[in-house]
């Protein structure tokens, strides 16, 4: 929906989990142990992480190795939210992803964007639905880790946890299509005063 809106508004689209999956691949791949992290706080120094952009969405290379292939393997799925809950990680990819924004407008998408990454921004949007749609739509997304898991590790991590903005609009997507959820969001931008080209 994210990517939708971007190409919509004429935005660059950053996905922020990819992100966090990128540096649980590359940790992974050196052994690491998501559990311990004293562990991966010590590797990452040697990461060499590159974002960019290209055709509007973000690029990511870990090592100068492009990891879309793999970020949404098994043993990817299963460690993000535990790499995701080290501060040291998160003050690093939080890092990546306000320089975006100094150098382009976007749209971000990601778990504490609106409450952490980008907390003044007057434009924030939780996209919600059902359990087992959330499910359904992860799983043709190639994503095989439990929801429920995923969220109450997300929720219950002492850093940068999953909450709701104060000032976020939420939208339930169960029963909308993605082209949907972008017309309910451009409507409300328009109601905020953002000119939106038609």
């Amino acid at each position: 929906m994210a990517r939708a809106l971007g190409r919509r508004l004429g935005l660059a689209y950053v996905n922020s989990g990819a992100m966090y999956r990128a540096v649980t691949w590359w940790m992974l791949g050196r052994g690491a142990d998501p559990e311990d992290a004293a562990g991966v706080v010590a590797l990452l120094p040697e990461m060499e992480m590159e974002c960019g952009l290209e055709d509007g969405a973000s690029t990511i290379r870990v090592g100068g190795v492009n990891p879309e292939g793999h970020l949404c393997d098994e043993e990817v799925n299963q460690n993000v939210s535990a790499i995701a809950r080290i501060p040291e990680v998160r003050r690093v990819l939080v890092e990546k992803q306000r320089a975006y924004a100094e150098r382009h407008d976007l749209v971000m998408e990601g778990r504490d964007i609106g409450s952490v990454v980008f907390p003044d921004t007057p434009y924030k949007f939780y996209i919600d639905a059902a359990l087992e749609v959330r499910a359904r739509r992860r799983a043709l997304q190639g994503h095989r880790d439990a929801i429920t898991e995923r969220d109450r590790a997300d929720t219950s991590r002492k850093t940068s946890p999953l909450t709701i903005a104060e000032d976020a609009r939420v939208i339930d997507s169960s029963n909308l299509t993605m082209d949907g959820v972008v017309g309910e969001i451009i409507g409300r931008l328009k109601m905020k005063g953002l000119k939106v080209a038609e």
